[in-house]
């Protein structure tokens, strides 16, 4: 092997020498953020999380209760798992709720925090006291 190296850097142009770059297209104004819809499993987390305080009771007496491991009930208050129709009822009923009270929580806190833009976008439509809520299994 030779000791020889050279003492200056070879440059390889990308574009011809002279060339000029094409014109940038004009700048548009940043993209608006869409506002995200929360999901469900947030909103049944916090109506949980939210009555199991209020009731001053922890997470491990609740879970007991329920008959499902504390850490599996501690990802579903913070919206991390997609809980079972069984493990929400059974969540539910330790606290003293049935199925159909937590989701229409849910469905109540949904409404509330989409109110802006419900109707498909549209701002300012109202929504009716027979709007519902429809779950399939």
């Amino acid at each position: 092997m030779s000791n020889h190296l050279p003492k200056e850097a070879r440059v390889i142009p990308l574009r011809p020498h002279g060339a000029r770059p094409a014109a940038a297209p004009p700048r548009q104004a940043p993209p608006v953020p869409a506002v995200k819809e929360p999901l469900w499993r947030d909103l049944v987390g916090d109506v949980l999380r939210r009555e199991r305080l209020a009731q001053e009771r922890t997470l491990k007496d609740v879970a007991d209760e329920a008959r499902i491991s504390m850490p599996y009930l501690s990802e579903v208050e913070r919206g991390r798992k997609e809980a079972s129709s069984e493990v929400l009822a059974a969540a539910a009923h330790a606290l003293g709720l049935n199925l159909g009270a937590l989701l229409t929580r849910a469905h109540g806190e949904l409404t509330r925090l989409t109110s802006h833009y419900a109707d498909g976008g549209r701002r300012g439509a109202s929504t009716s006291s027979r709007d519902g809520l429809c779950l399939a299994a």
